[in-house]
């Protein structure tokens, strides 16, 4: 059965590719960012691409506005300034000659100025206006569709419904027989920017080009069937060779002109503004004040040019993040270490944002911020279970361990990263504590009476061991083993054992006196403690370690305390009481021969200093 950390991140997992499928096919909520990381692509690539030369705009520019108070009043200027301008291009013979300007009220004060602007496109059936669909609501108030489908390049489809209406704005100021429309509506997304141009628009079965899609139909290029295209910046803004309407008005009404007389030849022309005035201003991955004729330019130029971008397949973005995801769950499972997952991540995120830009300069845009931002948060989210989990594993490991340590050891080793999974040699002090009369003790009470009596009995001792900052190794049934030098350093490590066995002689008198007239057997304890080195770490099989202390010194001291009986209630080596100086008393007890060495070992008494 999985454990509860595994479960906790197979529901996390699970929760985050819920998460990811909701926000690619509802949501939405990172595509705002993910399309910033590519509009910066876009603009840096942007810059290193050249607009079509042969799609010029003649712009009607601030200095166009200035210029023309003069000549032809305050803008709107009168038709037949257009008419004229017509007149000069069309004679260089362009290809085409499209407007961005909307034309759509008559001008009742000089209609004389409409008539010549008409007079002078009748010439020139190459010429193109724009229009704009209303909102599809009004469109039961607009226009049956096959009363102006020519004027719009409109064209039925199999679902054609021939009772059909539209809601535009067409061009009044122009005869219908010179109304060669196309739809300029902005398209932008979700967050208010224009990354598209339309191409047709499907309404009630009828497919209505846009202008850039009408210029191309008309001029034989081989362009998309869809709804959009994704636009190709190139060069950013101002990209494509650019004139000024008043400085080319001037000229063409000029009788020494300076320009080149085949200067449009061939040429597309777009005639727009750029004055920001005019309010004619979008917001595009280029740029926030982009001119709606510059768009309308770079529109015309992906189609001619066949440059328009590709998108990736939808299913990429979710399928970047559920592998993200699951990379980094395995990461997570196999406890690999969290600095180093997060400089993977750092890689994968620089290898997405590098392979977006290259896709990118092959023509396809592939935004990669989502499973970016899902491989974050995940790993994130991951994180913090991983450290809350290690807390607590970390508490209860604490927990576990300060019932071996003094709670005050406890924190001095985790914060030095715990103890070392290999052995080593310190120079310690082990003690043996062993109660005597233990055996008529477990005669006279019942299994349960017993074990409260030990556990009493151990507990107040092993405060003792806490106090003096050893550490309890283990009970060896009725016995008490205890450390001093390990884990942590103590140089002191002799002389506080000893220490700690006489406050335990006092706490057994104490613990004695409590029993009195409940036990009345023969209850005593004998100590045994020896200094030198030994082996210490953590010792045990795979499944099961404990931190204890090997060797012949934890021989030895457990030697000592099986001589202490009949002799004294503690008994200390040669080398704890020379480690220990003049911090006690030492009473000598004399040589004993101790089994598996050769050499007796003397041992000695402490009691506490004398007072003089």
């Amino acid at each position: 059965m999985p454990d509860a950390r595994t479960r906790f991140l197979a529901a996390l997992v699970a929760v985050f590719l819920a998460l990811v499928a909701l926000e690619c096919g509802w949501l939405h909520a990172t595509e705002a960012l993910s399309n910033r990381v590519t509009d910066a692509f876009l603009r840096s690539r942007a810059e290193k691409l050249q607009a079509d030369p042969n799609v010029v705009i003649v712009a009607i520019d601030e200095a166009s506005i200035t210029a023309m108070a003069d000549l032809a009043g305050r803008w709107p200027w009168p038709r037949s300034v257009h008419g004229e301008l017509v007149a000069g291009i069309a004679a260089q013979k362009p290809k085409a000659i499209v407007f961005d300007v909307m034309f759509g009220e008559p001008d009742v004060f000089r209609p004389e100025s409409d008539e010549a602007f008409n007079e002078a496109i009748r010439e020139f059936p190459f010429v193109y206006f724009p229009t704009a669909r209303h909102d599809p609501k009004g469109d039961a108030f607009g226009i049956p569709l096959t009363e102006i489908a020519s004027a719009l390049g409109a064209f039925r489809t199999p679902r054609a419904d021939p009772d059909a209406k539209i809601d535009v704005l067409l061009p009044l100021a122009l005869s219908p027989e010179n109304w060669r429309l196309g739809l300029i509506n902005f398209l932008q997304d979700r967050d208010g920017v224009g990354r598209r141009y339309g191409v047709f628009l499907e309404a009630y079965g009828w497919k209505i080009p846009s202008l850039p899609a009408r210029l191309a139909a008309d001029l034989g290029w081989d362009f998309p069937d869809r709804e959009d295209v994704l636009l190709d910046w190139r060069g950013g803004i101002r990209a494509h060779p650019t004139v000024s309407f008043a400085e080319l008005y001037v000229e063409f009404n000029s009788e020494n002109r300076k320009r080149p007389s085949d200067e449009f030849r061939d040429k597309i022309v777009v005639i727009g503004a750029t004055a920001t005035g005019l309010h004619d201003i979008k917001v595009t991955p280029v740029s926030n004040l982009h001119p709606g004729v510059e768009i309308l330019a770079t529109a015309i130029d992906n189609l001619h040019n066949r440059t328009w971008l590709l998108e990736g397949p939808r299913w990429l973005d979710p399928a970047l993040a559920a592998s993200l995801i699951l990379v980094l769950s395995i990461a997570v499972w196999r406890h690999t270490d969290t600095v180093r997952t997060a400089i993977g991540l750092v890689v994968v995120t620089l290898l997405l944002l590098v392979a977006s830009w290259i896709m990118l300069g092959r023509g396809v845009r592939v935004p990669v911020m989502t499973p970016v931002l899902f491989g974050w948060a995940f790993f994130l989210v991951a994180a913090i279970g991983q450290y809350v989990d290690e807390r607590r594993s970390r508490e209860i490991a604490v927990r576990e361990f300060s019932r071996f340590v003094n709670p005050h050891v406890v924190r001095e080793l985790i914060a030095k990263g715990g103890l070392s999974r290999q052995g080593e040699s310190r120079e310690v002090t082990l003690l043996f504590s062993d109660i005597r009369g233990f055996t008529t003790l477990s005669e006279s009470r019942t299994p349960g009476e017993v074990v409260n009596l030990l556990n009493r009995y151990f507990s107040r001792q092993v405060d003792v061991v806490f106090r003096h900052g050893g550490t309890l190794d283990k009970f060896i049934g009725d016995c008490i083993m205890a450390c001093w030098g390990a884990p942590v350093d103590d140089p002191d490590h002799a002389r506080h054992a000893v220490a700690a066995a006489l406050d335990m002689a006092d706490t057994l008198q104490a613990f004695k006196r409590e029993l009195a007239g409940d036990f009345d057997g023969d209850f005593d304890v004998g100590i045994g403690i020896h200094s030198g080195p030994a082996v210490v770490g953590l010792i045990g099989s795979d499944a099961r370690r404990e931190y204890t202390a090997i060797g012949d010194t934890v021989n030895l001291a457990s030697r000592i305390e099986g001589l202490t009986k009949g002799v004294a209630r503690i008994l200390v080596s040669e080398e704890t009481m020379r480690r220990c100086g003049d911090a006690f008393d030492f009473i000598d007890r004399g040589a004993y021969k101790i089994k598996g060495r050769a050499q007796d070992a003397r041992l000695y008494e402490p009691r506490r200093k004398s007072s003089p």
